[in-house]
């Protein structure tokens, strides 16, 4: 029975985890990223990445990481002292049975299409009415449209925007196109950021339409897409 009971258990957690990892996906988290976050969180491996910062960025996130965190440290507490007693007949195997029968069909009620699309409404519209404004990650507050598109555009030697001002690249009143700042070096311009000329090793941050963006500033330059993935 003892046995049973471990096999169970680590059903238990296989289940857990392939949970949580679709709550990260319907937060808008890639699905290779939200997988292998959630075992490094269950786990307790303290594995680092530039990744996590999706996760720490996004207030529901962190609260099914916390989850996470201390369900890992309680398992492996369990598997521990099931190890240990290997012999006690007293495991509640039945009881734990019924446990891996509700997480299987909430996994199967999660991948349903209907249900996909109600939760990832519902989880959008929490953040929304239950945070703050500033805790929200980027693509929640700004890529609302499909046509959304934010970009770090580099002033490379060859540029033809290098000692040029940005109001005469950009037309406020015909482009839809926001220029966020201007990056140089350690100093950030957001306030001249139209009028100043724009010099060599400049960063230009700008957020709009993408088919406009990518008319000014070109298919293959060598900014940044902030992407909707998460």
């Amino acid at each position: 029975m003892a046995f049973l009971f471990i096999f169970s258990y680590i059903i238990i957690i296989l289940a857990v985890i392939e949970i949580s990892a679709l709550l990260f996906i319907y937060t808008g988290l890639d699905k290779q990223i939200a997988r292998f976050q959630v075992i490094s969180m269950m786990t307790g491996t303290g594995f680092t990445t530039g990744e996590s910062e999706l996760i720490l960025e996004h207030p529901l996130r962190r609260k099914i990481s916390a989850f996470l965190i201390l369900f890992g440290a309680f398992s492996l507490a369990v598997i521990i002292s099931t190890i240990s007693s290997i012999l006690s007949d007293n495991l509640y195997t039945k009881e734990i049975g019924y446990v891996v029968i509700v997480l299987f069909l909430m996994i199967l009620l999660l991948k349903l299409p209907f249900v996909r699309e109600k939760l990832v409404d519902w989880l959008k519209h929490n953040a929304e009415e239950h945070y703050d404004f500033t805790d929200l990650p980027i693509k929640d507050v700004l890529l609302t449209d499909d046509d959304d598109y934010i970009s770090e555009y580099p002033v490379l030697e060859d540029s033809p925007f290098a000692g040029k001002k940005l109001s005469e690249i950009i037309d406020p009143e015909k482009d839809d196109v926001v220029v966020l700042y201007v990056k140089r070096g350690e100093i950030t311009i957001r306030k001249e950021c139209l009028s100043t000329e724009i010099q060599e090793g400049d960063d230009i941050f700008v957020y709009g339409d993408k088919d406009t963006i990518k008319k000014i500033f070109g298919d293959d330059t060598e900014g940044k897409e902030v992407k909707k993935e998460g």
